[in-house]
């Protein structure tokens, strides 16, 4: 009886140690993706908002008045890519 005991456990730790071992894996290797893609691919400068990335008809003062909106309205998290106007149907 000890014995299936003993393997119990050993077999509890092998599989503990594995487990560990592959999310501290998949940390390590999801950390230095972010780290690459941060360093040799950064970001293009027209993705930034701003009036400077905006070719329309639209005064700079209401595509400064929707980018501060969204800011606002999304706390700093979104980011006005485009604004067009709609077609009417």
């Amino acid at each position: 009886m000890t014995e299936s005991f003993n393997q119990a456990w050993v077999l509890l730790g092998v599989g503990m140690v594995t487990v560990f071992t592959v999310l501290l894996l998949v940390v390590l290797i999801g950390n230095g993706l972010v780290l690459f893609v941060n360093r040799f691919l950064p970001e293009s400068e027209s993705g930034k908002p701003g009036n400077a990335g905006f070719k329309s008809a639209i005064h700079p003062s209401k595509v400064a008045a929707i980018v501060a909106g969204v800011k606002n309205v999304t706390a700093g998290r979104g980011n006005v890519v485009e604004i067009r106007k709609n077609k009417k149907i």
